[in-house]
């Protein structure tokens, strides 16, 4: 059963990194909480776009709305996210350029 889990929990997160935008929200996250209005500007998105991806980041529960009187602020669920983050920054691939050639129009890596 905890297998399950930690492979649901793993392939949340997966589905999370597989996009640019989510990726860079929850980058921005990592240094603290932010607002919708904030983080759209920043990631240079529009905020309906950006609404979209935070529900998505919600339902994963990768983040939480902190309701603050008519505005929500988010931030990460969990401090790991951010550590787990920081450490994939750190690593460094060693991709095979013959095996990836058509990575953008055929999404092999």
């Amino acid at each position: 059963m905890e297998t399950v889990l930690h492979t649901d929990a793993l392939a949340r997160f997966g589905h999370a990194l597989s996009d640019a935008t989510r990726t860079r929200v929850l980058l921005e996250l990592r240094a603290g909480p932010a607002y919708p209005a904030e983080l759209a500007d920043k990631i240079g998105v529009s905020r309906q776009i950006l609404s979209n991806h935070l529900a998505c980041l919600r339902g994963c529960g990768l983040v939480v709305a902190v309701p603050e009187g008519r505005r929500s602020r988010y931030e990460l669920a969990d401090a790991r996210i951010g550590a787990a983050l920081d450490d994939l920054l750190g690593l460094v691939l060693s991709v095979d350029p013959a095996y990836c050639r058509n990575a953008d129009t055929e999404g092999c890596c």
